[in-house]
């Protein structure tokens, strides 16, 4: 399959309970609430969109990454709730590797634990294996962060392995990070259809 990623286009993913469209500069006004008032977000993340102007970094950050074409940001919209939950990309694009990393993905506290990140996850990776035609889909996360890694492996990821003090702390430190993956041939072979079965 002839890989179709253009960082131009507008990619919108969507299904009956989650939106994500491409994220833009006047979606601040969009995230502001959690940024202000849920700080406690970023706790785990190399970096933060905690406060008006970390988020406003945060957002041209993704853009500058987007124009690259090594990342691709986009804002999530849970239309049970009728509200903006966060925001999620992919990033580390390598088209002619055909693999990409899947992060960056962060919720207010009253998205989590509703179901609604299966339904994004659901249609990232069906975007990626189906549409840009990956083989791979990488996913990392700090390895104290037992939340996110549960998550991960709730939707299919299997973990290759911890990255040791790969990366520094915004508190000062370094992080250890868990890989995970999922493979094209697992999605089509099973890991879809059971994740499908949890939406």
């Amino acid at each position: 399959m002839e890989l179709t990623f253009n960082k131009e286009a507008e990619y919108t993913l969507e299904d009956n309970n989650v939106l994500l469209r491409p994220l833009q500069l006047t979606d601040i006004d969009n995230l502001l609430t959690i940024s202000l008032n849920e700080p406690e977000t970023w706790d785990y993340s190399s970096t933060t969109a905690a406060g008006e102007d970390g988020l406003k970094t945060y957002i041209n950050d993704a853009l500058l990454a987007r124009q690259t074409g090594k990342e691709y940001p986009f804002i999530v919209y849970d239309k049970q709730a009728g509200a903006y939950a966060g925001s999620t990309r992919f990033y580390d694009i390598q088209p002619a590797n055909k693999m990409l990393q899947l992060g960056y993905t962060w919720y207010g506290k009253n998205f989590r634990g509703t179901g609604m990140n299966k339904h994004c996850k659901f249609l990232l990776l069906q975007f990626a294996f189906e549409t840009l035609g990956m083989e791979r889909v990488e996913f990392r996360a700090d390895a104290r962060n037992e939340r996110s890694i549960a998550a991960m492996k709730s939707i299919g990821c299997k973990v290759e392995g911890i990255i040791r003090s790969w990366m520094p702390l915004r508190d000062g430190g370094r992080k250890d990070s868990i890989i995970l993956s999922i493979l094209k041939e697992e999605w089509f072979g099973g890991v879809k259809e059971k994740l499908g079965s949890k939406l």
